[in-house]
């Protein structure tokens, strides 16, 4: 993938870390709950960064813009407790195909995105830094 500009470096961090915790949740048996939640949380606030310049983590509210409703059912489970923080081998391939779905949605965030080039708060946060120092 070739990237470019300030929306690079957020993108590839986004599809970094998701491919990274994906690989984990891949290896685990049995698979947990919470690392699958870290995957769809990172897809989803990627895709939101890129498509409205604000960072959102919180993956309920994420789905409140970006429907998902496996997750609300995972994050319930991870709270019941242990047992109930596994899923079946049964699920895998369907959170697979999210997880695809989601890489896809974010790459495609990200060739429409309206991110500037390069930061707009480059030069003020310079100046705030420089009046800090003579402090």
């Amino acid at each position: 993938m070739a990237f470019a500009g300030a929306a690079e470096h957020g993108v590839n961090h986004y599809f970094g870390f998701a491919e990274t915790q994906w690989k984990l949740f891949e290896k685990e048996h049995p698979r947990r709950v919470k690392p699958l939640l870290y995957v769809y949380r990172v897809l989803l606030t990627g895709i939101h960064l890129m498509e409205t310049g604000d960072i959102e983590a919180n993956v309920l509210k994420l789905t409140e813009v970006h429907p998902l409703p496996c997750v609300s059912e995972l994050v319930a489970r991870k709270l019941a407790g242990p047992e109930q923080s596994t899923l079946d081998d049964s699920d895998f391939e369907f959170h697979r195909g999210q997880f695809e779905r989601l890489r896809n949605e974010l790459q495609s965030a990200f060739e429409s995105s309206r991110l500037p080039e390069t930061p707009s708060a480059k030069l003020a946060l310079n100046d705030l830094l420089l009046r800090l120092r003579k402090l």
